[in-house]
């Protein structure tokens, strides 16, 4: 296997560690003005994901520098073109962030409201940006001869881009409310998972309709079967919480997340960028690599540090895996995200 499918394949399993990890903390952001009642609620779905979001945004940090180094041309072209959606998304991440280490500075009720708010934007505009800008890479955008991106914002707002945005939106929030039910006791764990299957079917509804004109526009036979699976994957998912068991219902969302996004890649290779313009100018693992010797180095760091990163990772989720009760959320509000 050439070493260009090698890294084209591990930004695909970049991209798939993080829409599966992060998405459920997009979603658990999302559904705070939704599932908690009080302030105790609200602390007790940020603390759900307290040990852990941190961890999942580095999937996509190390995606963005595995395609800098892998694929120059792809990230050039891709980080000029998508400017404007990309900063957004950075700028919600970092205000995300921020709300979530501020959020129990202060006692006040006005203080924490505030930052609640900047949890739930910095979680929406994400969830809904991550799926245009991929739709619009598996769609084609306009690409000339010198690979430069010659469109504008308006032509990312698409029908297919905004409905890969709608994909993300519902399948995230889907996938929170799963997590929020599979990490939670008391009432609240009841209410996630009843909002979880009421989310699952809309999810359901949108994602095939992306997943079939992906299919028709660009796929392949084993795309095919990927997103067929992804879709069983996620009527199981809801049909299993139904049945009152979460865990297999988190499960199902997490499959059906990693299968999609799998299909995504396998449909689109060996492009990494079509071009709408003229298929002639599409970016593909060729034309877009980096030279042999930096891909050769680039696999003997990764070979070594990713077995590390997933092992500790791994650790994290199993040291953190127990439900949280609201008994374990004190009255005074000056505890941290544990």
């Amino acid at each position: 296997m050439e070493l260009t499918t090698v890294w084209f394949i591990l930004i695909a399993v970049l991209w798939i560690g993080y829409f599966t990890l992060e998405g459920f903390d997009f979603g658990v952001g999302m559904l705070l003005p939704v599932l908690a009642r009080d302030d105790r609620e609200r602390r007790q779905m940020i603390n759900t994901i307290g040990p852990v979001w941190d961890g999942n945004e580095v999937w996509v940090l190390t995606a963005g520098g595995a395609t800098f180094a892998a694929f120059p041309e792809w990230y050039a072209t891709l980080f000029s073109g998508f400017y404007l959606p990309l900063l957004l998304i950075l700028v919600a991440l970092i205000v995300r962030g921020l709300a979530f280490e501020y959020r129990h500075q202060r006692p006040e009720a006005a203080w924490h409201s505030w930052w609640d708010r900047a949890i739930i934007v910095g979680s929406y505009v994400p969830a809904f940006l991550w799926g245009v800008a991929f739709a619009n890479i598996v769609r084609g955008v306009p690409i000339d001869e010198s690979k430069d991106f010659t469109g504008t914002i308006f032509t990312l707002l698409n029908p297919v881009g905004l409905l890969g945005g709608l994909v993300t939106l519902f399948l995230f929030l889907t996938h929170g409310a799963m997590f929020v039910a599979l990490k939670t006791d008391g009432d609240i764990r009841h209410r996630a998972r009843a909002l979880s299957i009421k989310l699952g079917l809309v999810a359901a509804v949108v994602a095939v309709a992306f997943l079939v004109w992906a299919q028709v526009h660009t796929g392949n036979g084993w795309s095919a079967l990927l997103f067929v699976v992804a879709a069983l994957a996620l009527v199981a998912g809801i049909a299993t919480a139904y049945a009152g068991r979460e865990g297999w219902g988190f499960i199902g969302t997490f499959v059906c997340i990693a299968l999609a996004v799998a299909g995504l890649f396998v449909a689109l290779f060996p492009d990494v960028m079509p071009s709408s313009t003229d298929p002639a100018f599409s970016l593909n693992t060729t034309n877009a690599a980096a030279t042999h010797y930096t891909l050769t180095v680039m696999t003997v760091v990764a070979a070594i540090f990713t077995p590390i990163v997933l092992c500790y990772q791994a650790w994290t989720y199993w040291i953190f895996r127990k439900r949280i009760s609201i008994h374990h959320i004190p009255e005074a509000e000056l505890e941290g995200i544990h």
